[in-house]
């Protein structure tokens, strides 16, 4: 099963931080920070919205439909120009839907930790969103999954596994629940990039290379 850090670590994730640099015309590297610290976050918040029966069954029907995995074919096209109105209202209907009325809070605290100013960590969340339901309806295609009470765990699996992940998990819900300051994202990408071992590291390694020839 494929998670989170294979996503940031892959051509698609180098794909995914371009463009969405080049749609809030920030720099790249503030966009991979935002990108990595958003990523766990918004898969935590469906993991949590998953808990319960009718968030399984909307999300579930949202991956059997619009969002089935085949925006990743074609992310060129999605970024290329610029992305289109329809992605970007898609976009902020996933956050509301996911994020609910912790939406500001998070803003806030991708804001106050990467130093990129609000509405240029909306835009990037905006993006990404569609992006990140497009990667978790892919996964439930390859691992088969069928019924919305099996999304919990493919989404704990995409997070990592054991201690680890449900301490993530934990830290994603006072996040979502509280009036916490960035210093909480830290713990969350952290956890993230430790459950890849070998693969992980600073933001520059976990990028690998990303802005380097």
């Amino acid at each position: 099963m494929s998670g989170i850090l294979d996503l940031l670590n892959s051509d698609m994730g180098r794909q995914i931080v371009l463009g969405a640099s080049n749609e809030t015309n920030q720099p790249a590297d503030k966009t991979a920070q935002v990108v990595q610290m958003a990523l766990p976050l918004l898969m935590g918040a469906m993991k949590r919205n998953a808990s319960n029966p009718q968030g399984a069954e909307g999300l579930m029907n949202a991956l059997n439909s619009k969002h089935d995995g085949s925006i990743l074919n074609n992310l060129g096209g999605f970024f290329g120009g610029g992305v289109d109105e329809d992605q970007k209202i898609d976009g902020l209907g996933i956050l509301g839907h996911v994020l609910g009325g912790s939406q500001d809070n998070v803003v806030g605290a991708l804001s106050q930790k990467s130093g990129m100013d609000s509405n240029s960590v909306m835009q990037i969340l905006q993006v990404i969103a569609p992006i990140v339901l497009g990667y978790l309806g892919k996964q439930k295609q390859q691992q088969n999954v069928q019924s919305s009470d099996a999304l919990g765990g493919l989404l704990g699996g995409m997070m990592g596994a054991g201690k680890k992940q449900h301490k993530q998990q934990s830290l994603i819900e006072s996040l979502l629940d509280g009036d916490n300051d960035g210093s909480i994202l830290d713990d969350v990408a952290g956890m993230v990039l430790s459950s890849g071992n070998k693969k992980s590291g600073a933001l520059g390694g976990l990028l690998g290379g990303l802005f380097r020839k």
